[in-house]
């Protein structure tokens, strides 16, 4: 499929060929033929054409005529006025009530009585008599803000040693290269499969695919490597606040990489010792992070920072857990509102502490939210389920966290027991169980649609050139073993 780019014609051959590059790079260029340049057109001059890239290189099918450009017409001319100029005056109007202005009634005097003095039947009357029956809602003091500690950066790696690798291929291996980093080998074979049928339909021969995939598979382990250093030098130069899964994917990524060099080799050690660093201070930050946000009474940050630590599986200290607990459980008092149940349960539910938490009795006022909130945690915090009378099915299924609404997202902010749709139950009744037929269907119609097809993935190459590319697989199979897939 062709693209229009703007080009530069750079020289004219002796045998009448056009060498040309993109306007403004270096890349791309090739040659392109005399007939194919419109007259007119000189050396230096940049035109717009249609340019096909291939496993043969890029080819000029078209160039375009360039537009002459036309005068500017229809001008307005600017008149000059007999008129004297006259500047522009204002006069500001001086403070006080305006003259005729009678939305304002008479001022009261200061001998009409006090001002605290109200009518007979006025309902705002002092003391309690005007008073409403509804009960006040107890006072909750704010907790005070604790600093936000900087956020990890993420890598963003450059080409570097890809592109070194690029230049020292081939120019008939290049295309193979980048079809090989973007899909690995499976990504060379469905290509080639695409354009075999395309061969057929249109009546040519097919393209010989093994010489095609012994070529991708011998590039390919080059190109790990490069595609690795990228990274790893891209976390390096900020090695003390990467991302922590960045880092652990780099040293993870690293023992999948085969024919190393020493200097790769001492990159991979640098990378694993400072994973080692790295959770060590983040644990270190997180345990204090949850320990401060305890001390100043903000229970819910503090349950969910113990909800997520930095390396999965390391365990929480006991005194802390102790300490987070009690402070659940004080929140958690008969007259709290039901608001407040459900955001100390939600985010207990998922820390360390949810078996410790066991409140003294459940909550004066039970919402309907409260209930389903609780139906649904019930396989975390079966003791909850216990004291508001809920039997625990112990075939239902563990809950995950409820998706919390972004702050630049639009619309209202929604609470805790707005997003708990999940559990649709009144009092007493078991949790509902998972229907796994029904979900069954729409995910097996979601993933078809997020993989792309192989007619989007194909490069086209023509036969020409997988004829002067496949021989050269034999000489470089038997030097060097094909990587493992």
């Amino acid at each position: 499929m062709s693209r229009r780019i703007k080009i530069e014609l750079t020289s004219k051959q002796p045998d009448g060929t056009w060498t040309w590059r993109a306007a403004g790079a270096q890349q791309p260029k090739g040659t392109v033929a005399d007939s194919v340049v419109p007259s007119g057109v000189a050396v230096k001059d940049i035109v717009e054409a249609d340019v096909e890239s291939d496993l043969d290189g890029n080819r000029v099918l078209a160039i375009a005529v360039p537009k002459a450009k036309a005068a500017r017409t229809g001008f307005l001319e600017i008149l000059p006025s007999d008129k004297p100029f006259e500047a522009v005056t204002q006069q500001l109007r001086k403070k006080g009530p305006r003259d005729g202005d009678k939305r304002r009634g008479p001022r009261r005097d200061k001998g009409d009585g006090p001002r605290g003095e109200r009518k007979d039947g006025d309902k705002r009357r002092d003391g309690a008599e005007g008073r409403s029956d509804r009960p006040r809602r107890p006072f909750f003091e704010t907790p005070p803000e604790l600093p936000q500690r900087p956020k990890a950066k993420r890598i963003r790696p450059l080409r570097v040693n890809v592109d070194a690798v690029l230049a020292e291929l081939p120019e008939a291996q290049r295309a193979i290269a980048e079809k090989v980093l973007n899909g690995g080998v499976p990504a060379v074979r469905a290509a080639v499969e695409e354009q075999n049928k395309k061969a057929v339909a249109e009546g040519r021969e097919k393209v010989p695919a093994e010489g095609l995939i012994q070529i991708a598979e011998n590039l390919l382990p080059r190109l790990r490597v490069a595609e690795w250093r990228d990274k790893a030098l891209a976390a390096e130069t900020i090695i003390e606040e990467v991302d922590l899964r960045d880092l652990r994917g780099i040293v993870v990524s690293a023992e999948q990489l085969v024919a190393l060099d020493e200097a790769t080799r001492a990159l991979v050690t640098k990378m694993k010792q400072a994973l080692v660093v790295r959770q060590e201070t983040e644990t270190k930050n997180w345990l204090e992070d949850v320990a401060a946000a305890t001390s100043v009474g903000r229970v819910v940050r503090a349950l969910r920072l113990s909800s997520q630590p930095p390396k999965a599986g390391h365990p929480f200290p006991a005194p802390l857990a102790q300490q987070l607990a009690d402070a659940t459980v004080a929140g958690l008092t008969a007259d709290a509102p039901a608001e407040r149940w459900i955001a100390l349960l939600e985010a207990a539910a998922f820390s360390p502490v949810h078996n410790k938490v066991l409140p003294a009795a459940a909550p004066t006022v039970v919402t309907e939210e409260l209930t389903k909130t609780v139906v649904r945690l019930s396989p975390l915090m079966p003791q909850i389920a216990a004291l508001f009378g809920i039997a625990v099915d112990p075939k239902a299924r563990a809950p995950r966290p409820l998706q919390q609404p972004r702050g630049g997202d639009k619309g209202p902010r929604k609470r805790a027991g707005d997003l708990n749709k999940a559990a649709d139950a009144k009092p007493g009744a078991r949790a509902p169980k998972p229907e796994a037929k029904t979900d069954a269907a729409p995910q097996a119609d979601v993933k078809p649609e997020a993989a792309p097809t192989p007619v989007e993935a194909a490069v086209e190459a023509p036969a020409e050139v997988v004829a002067e590319v496949a021989p050269e697989a034999a000489p470089e199979a038997s030097t060097e073993a094909p990587a493992a897939e």
